[in-house]
C-alpha cells in the first residue's frame, strides 16, 4: 500500500461548472480534469504516487487553516510558519458570462493560484508535474511566453508563473520568498496542441480573473438564497457545491467529480462517478429548489430529452446515466497501471451501470418536473411528450425486475424502491395532467398507480422483519424504504411505516446511529461504510414523525463529519470516522439540504401536544 497519500477528507474542491480539481491541506493539487469533469486527468496523485500534481507550500512545516471565501467556491489556505504567514488562494475562473449569473458557460478551463504575503517572510517551494491521461503521458515542459507549456499528449497545458522555473524530466520546480504585501500569481490553462497556443496570462490578468470569479460566485449566491431555515449556512454552501458540480454547457450534473475513491480503503468497490445519473441529477435539482432557487430547470429537462434522443418501446431509450455532453457510451474499463487511492484497486474509468435497468428513474424525473413546474412555466410540445412517455414507461414496466437504486451487480430483483418510484411517476403524472393537456390519461395512470400501491403494501412488507424490506419476498432491511414517506406514499406515522423507520434505526445503523444502505449480499466482494444520504433520509423521517430533537441530534452528528471546508463524501468509515467514496458527493449534499428543510418544516408545524 502506498504511504503518504492524504485522506479523502483532506481535500477541497475547485470547479468552474465544467471541470474540477482537488487541493490537499498541504497545498497540492492531486486531481484535476480539464476541460471536462469526465475527461482524462492532468493530475491524479490521489490515485497513485507519480501520476501528476501541482504543489505550492512553505518549505518545512507550517500550521494550516483554510476556508472558502464567503459565498464562493474560491479556496484560501493560510500557512503560518515560524518566520511568517502566507495565504494561497485557489480558484477555477469563470468567463465573462459568470457575471450574468450563468456560471461556467464560457469557462477558460484554468486553475488560478495566488500567493500573498501576510506577515514576515516565508520561503515556498513549487513543484509542477503534469501527467495527462491518468499518468500515461509524461510531457515535455518547454519555455513559452510568460511561463511554460507542455508538449505531449492530446492536450496542451500552459503554465503562467510569477517566478523563474527550473525543469527536469517532466517536472518544473522553484523556490521563492514571499514577504508581507507581496503577491505572486500562477495560472494553468488547458489548450489544444494542434492549434496556436496563446501566451501565458500575465499577473494582472490572473488577478483580474480571480476577482471576477469571486464576484461571480457572490453574485450567484446573492441571487440564490431562497432558504432561511435552520442550518442555513450549511444548506447554502451545499447549494454552491451542487452548482459547482453542474456542467453548465448542457445542464448535466455529475454525481461526484472523481473516480475510484474507495468505499473501503484497500477494497475493490471503486467506481467512476463523473457522469450524470438521472436519479442524482433529478434529486439535485429538487435540492436546489430548496437551497438556491434553480433558474434553469428547463435546461435540465432539455438535457435528458436530448440525451435520450426520443422514445421507443415505452421509454426504453432512457439510460440510467450519461456523459455530461449527453454521451450514451461510457464503457467501463480498468486502469491497470494505477495502484489506486492508498492501494485500493482496481481504478475504473467509465461506468457499466449505464447498461443496467433501473426503473426508479421515471419517478425521479417526473417528481422533479412536478416540483419545478411553476419555474418551468408552460411545457412545450416536445417536453410534454417526453414527460408523458416517462409516465407510460412506468406504467408498462413496473412489474419488471431490475438492478435497483444501489445498482447491484448480481441478478435483477423486484426491488421495492423501484416499484415505489414507478408509483411516484404515475402519481406526479396525474398531478401534472392538466398542465400537460393529458386529462384523458388520468384514469389509466391512476388505475396503474393504485395497482402498484397494492403490490407494495402486499409484497413489500415482511412480518419476520417487522418492516418494509429491500425487495418483494425478502426479509432484508434497506435504507431506501425510508423514501416511502418522503415521496408521499405513506405517512411517516402509519403503523407499518413507523415500524420500518424504527427497525432501520435499530438494526441498520452503526454505534453512532448512521445508516448502512443494506447488510445483505449484493454480488460484490468487500465491505463499505455507512451512507451519508441514507442517514439524512432517517433525519427526514424523524422530522416527519415530529421527533425534531431526534432529527436535529442525528443531523448534527452526521454533519460533523464534513471536512474543514464543509464537504462530504458518499460514505463514512464506521470505525474511524474517515470519509470514504467519491468526493465531494452530490447525493450526500442533497441529503443535507433536504434533511434541514424537513427539520424546518417540522418546527413550523403546530405542536399536537
Amino acid at each position: 500500500m502506498t504511504t503518504g497519500t492524504p485522506r479523502i477528507g483532506d481535500y477541497a474542491l475547485l470547479a468552474d461548472s465544467q471541470g474540477s480539481a482537488l487541493v490537499s491541506r498541504a497545498g497540492s493539487i492531486d486531481w484535476a480534469c480539464l476541460p471536462r469533469f469526465d475527461g482524462p486527468s492532468v493530475f491524479a496523485r490521489i490515485l497513485g504516487p507519480d501520476v501528476g500534481h501541482w504543489r505550492i507550500a512553505p518549505v518545512g512545516g507550517a500550521e494550516v487553516e483554510r476556508a472558502y471565501l464567503e459565498g464562493t467556491m474560491v479556496l484560501r489556505t493560510v500557512f503560518r510558519t515560524q518566520s511568517g504567514t502566507v495565504a494561497v488562494t485557489d480558484a477555477m475562473p469563470f468567463g465573462r458570462s459568470g457575471r450574468e449569473h450563468r456560471l461556467g458557460r464560457d469557462s477558460p478551463h484554468a486553475i488560478i493560484r495566488v500567493v500573498e504575503g501576510r506577515g514576515g517572510e516565508v520561503e515556498l517551494e513549487l513543484e509542477f508535474a503534469p501527467r495527462p491521461e491518468y499518468g500515461l503521458t509524461t510531457p515535455m515542459l518547454v519555455p513559452h511566453p510568460g511561463g511554460l507549456r507542455t508538449r505531449g499528449g492530446p492536450r496542451a497545458y500552459v503554465l503562467a508563473s510569477g517566478v523563474p522555473l527550473q525543469t527536469e524530466e517532466g517536472v518544473a520546480r522553484a523556490r521563492f520568498v514571499v514577504r508581507s504585501g507581496d503577491r505572486v500569481a500562477f495560472a494553468l490553462r488547458a489548450s489544444s496542441p494542434w492549434e496556436e497556443v496563446e501566451a501565458a496570462w500575465p499577473a494582472e490578468e490572473i488577478l483580474r480573473r480571480l476577482e471576477e470569479t469571486i464576484e461571480a460566485w457572490r453574485s450567484w449566491s446573492a441571487m440564490h438564497e431562497g432558504y432561511v431555515g435552520p442550518y442555513r449556512e450549511m444548506v447554502r454552501h451545499s447549494g454552491r457545491v451542487l452548482q459547482a458540480l453542474t456542467y453548465s454547457p448542457t445542464g448535466a450534473v455529475v454525481a461526484a467529480p472523481t473516480t475510484s475513491l474507495p468505499e473501503a480503503v484497500g477494497g475493490p468497490r471503486n467506481w467512476d462517478y463523473r457522469f450524470c445519473w438521472v436519479r442524482d441529477a433529478s434529486l439535485t435539482l429538487e435540492a436546489l429548489w430548496v437551497a438556491a432557487c434553480p433558474d434553469e430547470a428547463d435546461a435540465f429537462f432539455d438535457f435528458f430529452l436530448t440525451a435520450a434522443g426520443g422514445y421507443v418501446e415505452g421509454g426504453r431509450a432512457l439510460q440510467v446515466l450519461y456523459g455530461v455532453g449527453g454521451e450514451r457510451l461510457v464503457p467501463e474499463h480498468e486502469l491497470e497501471h494505477l495502484p489506486g487511492h492508498r492501494g485500493s484497486r482496481p481504478v475504473r474509468v467509465g461506468n457499466g451501470a449505464a447498461s443496467q435497468t433501473q426503473l426508479d428513474i421515471y419517478g425521479e424525473l417526473l417528481s422533479a418536473a412536478d416540483l419545478l413546474a411553476d419555474r418551468i412555466g408552460e411545457f412545450d410540445e416536445v417536453t410534454t411528450d417526453f414527460l408523458c412517455d416517462l409516465a407510460d414507461a412506468a406504467a408498462q414496466r413496473w412489474m419488471e425486475p431490475d438492478q435497483g437504486i444501489w445498482e447491484v451487480r448480481g441478478g435483477p430483483r423486484h426491488f421495492l424502491y423501484s416499484k415505489l418510484m414507478c408509483w411516484a411517476a404515475l402519481d406526479r403524472a396525474v398531478r401534472l395532467a392538466p398542465r400537460l393537456g393529458r386529462e384523458t390519461e388520468v384514469d389509466r395512470w391512476s388505475a396503474t398507480r393504485d395497482r402498484i400501491r397494492g403490490a407494495i403494501l402486499d409484497k413489500g412488507w415482511s412480518d419476520r422483519a417487522g418492516a418494509f424490506t429491500q425487495s418483494f419476498g425478502s426479509h432484508d432491511l434497506d435504507a431506501s424504504t425510508l423514501m416511502m414517506p418522503i415521496v408521499g406514499f405513506l405517512a411517516a406515522t402509519d403503523r407499518r411505516m413507523r415500524a420500518t423507520i424504527e427497525a432501520i434505526a435499530e438494526r441498520l445503523t452503526d454505534e453512532n446511529g448512521f445508516v448502512y444502505r443494506y447488510r445483505s449480499p449484493d454480488g460484490l466482494p468487500g465491505g463499505e461504510g455507512v451512507f451519508g444520504i441514507c442517514t439524512y433520509w432517517l433525519v427526514q423521517c424523524w422530522a416527519m414523525l415530529g421527533e425534531v430533537d431526534r432529527a436535529r441530534a442525528l443531523f448534527e452528528a452526521i454533519t460533523r463529519h464534513a471536512n474543514d471546508v464543509g464537504l462530504l463524501s458518499e460514505e463514512i468509515d464506521p470505525a474511524t470516522g474517515e470519509l470514504l467514496g467519491n468526493f465531494p458527493q452530490a447525493f450526500t449534499h442533497i441529503g443535507l439540504i433536504n434533511a434541514a428543510w424537513a427539520i424546518a418544516q417540522a418546527e413550523e408545524r403546530p405542536s399536537s401536544g
